[in-house]
């Protein structure tokens, strides 16, 4: 028997086609997107494929070139705006904002346009590499050959500031071309504000400082007090319009300090003693409008409203002590009180109007009235013997809403009384004697003074 004879096997290979790349292939198609971007920076971008050239780009990556692809566009864009650069250099000082202003537009018009043409480099070649999106290399290139060119950014600089300055003294400026200049600044930080604050802000507050210092220390020689603070009034308004119109928001919180700092802080000690319209003689005339724009302006500041309240504080002790060491007002008890409660009532309006009530303020007040009523020993003596007056004959033919508002009125008082026991003696007998010989007003009005007394004393 014969050996099989085994049949050697087969094995198909696959056929290779080795495609030999253009050796200038890479040099070629950089070349036309070189061409494309150079048209894009001419304005002439209606007449390119942009299909055409996002596929010869997307190609180049793929076929590892994008070191060629992302560092010439870096050359081609610096070398542009070095050119831009010299152009706004060279503008005159009207049309320098306007020159910047375009170069900036025109600027992120073609890196748009630029980007989309590359996006698959930006979605592919700058992940892998780590390095900056095509739009964000044009806002770093772009920073460092305009805005921060030796040429430009301190004129830049001492333009947007002497603009505000017109503003401020009442010059109309451009609000608009300012805010595109801002935004710039704000938009070369790439997701930070540290452009902006350090070739703008920072420098920004300084000045204003400087302009409030001494625009505030002339305004307050030559004005009163109410005139000073709607000055003040006045100048917050506009520099709040300001950080609206075309400064960065986050402007707001620190100019606002500025001002404060320079226009109200500075001198409020002044504002609050000015002989003649400080305080003092607002509160005394009665200008609830004034005291409420120095509420307002004071509380805005450290340590503000806690001036005002010793102000308040020390003027009505001193007109309390008048009314109860006042021989006239202690011959007459009804004055005595009267003069009381009309002085409550001069302050409590001032708390309501101008003051909103504010409880700090009432404290003061009530520390005020506590202090001088208990400085005469027969005021306890005299405010019951208003009472007295009051329920006898006064209140006739008064309404129920009348009677209750009268006897309130009178409780204000008793609640600064410290020798309540000395209130209660002579109230007892005064009681008695109203209701033995009849001559009390009426039984309801007793029993609800009573109801008042108990409430307060327990």
């Amino acid at each position: 028997m014969s050996a099989t004879k085994t049949k050697p096997k087969i094995s198909i290979k696959p056929f290779k086609h080795s495609v030999q790349m253009d050796p200038n292939y890479a040099d070629n198609t950089w070349n036309l997107l070189q061409n494309a971007i150079h048209e894009i920076h001419k304005k002439n971008a209606s007449g390119l494929s942009f299909e055409e050239l996002y596929r010869n780009a997307y190609n180049m990556v793929l076929h590892k070139y994008g070191d060629k692809l992302y560092n010439g566009l870096k050359d081609v864009v610096d070398e542009h705006l070095q050119e831009v650069a010299n152009q706004v250099a060279e503008s005159v000082d009207d049309d320098f904002l306007t020159a910047l202003n375009n170069a900036w537009s025109d600027h992120k018009t073609s890196m748009l346009m630029i980007r989309d043409i590359l996006m698959y480099m930006d979605r592919v070649y700058v992940v892998h590499n780590n390095v900056a999106q095509v739009y964000d290399l044009g806002l770093t290139l772009f920073k460092k050959n305009i805005a921060r060119n030796k040429r430009i950014k301190d004129r830049l600089l001492k333009t947007i500031l002497l603009n505000i300055h017109r503003e401020r003294n009442g010059e109309v400026i451009n609000k608009g071309i300012l805010k595109n200049i801002t935004q710039m600044l704000v938009s070369l930080g790439i997701n930070n504000r540290n452009v902006y604050e350090e070739d703008f802000e920072i420098p920004f507050l300084t000045t204003s400082a400087e302009f409030y210092k001494v625009e505030s220390q002339t305004f307050i020689a030559t004005n009163s007090c109410s005139d000073y603070m709607k000055k003040v009034e006045q100048r917050l308004k506009e520099e709040t319009e300001r950080v609206q119109h075309y400064l960065d928001s986050g402007t707001e919180t620190k100019i606002k300090e500025v001002t404060e700092r320079e226009l109200i802080s500075a001198h409020m000690k002044t504002l609050v003693d000015m002989p003649g319209s400080g305080e003092v003689s607002m509160l005394q005339d009665d200008k609830v409008e004034d005291l409420q724009r120095m509420y307002s302006l004071l509380g805005r500041v450290s340590k503000g409203h806690e001036l005002m309240r010793e102000v308040l504080g020390n003027l009505v002790k001193e007109t309390g002590k008048q009314i109860v060491s006042d021989p006239v007002n202690q011959a007459k008890e009804n004055s005595y009180v009267q003069s009381l409660l009309n002085l409550k009532d001069k302050y409590d309006n001032i708390l309501l109007k101008a003051f909103h009530n504010d409880k700090n303020f009432q404290h003061t007040l009530n520390q005020a009235f506590e202090f001088f009523i208990n400085m005469n020993n027969r005021s306890p003596e005299f405010i019951s013997l208003f009472i007295d007056e009051k329920l006898r004959k006064s209140l006739k033919g008064a309404s129920e809403d009348e009677v209750e508002k009268t006897l309130d009125k009178v409780m204000m008082l008793f609640r600064f009384i410290q020798e309540k026991d000395v209130f209660e003696k002579y109230y007892k007998q005064h009681l008695a004697k109203r209701l033995l010989l009849g001559r009390s007003v009426s039984d309801d009005a007793e029993r609800g003074m009573i109801a008042k007394l108990k409430t307060e004393c327990g």
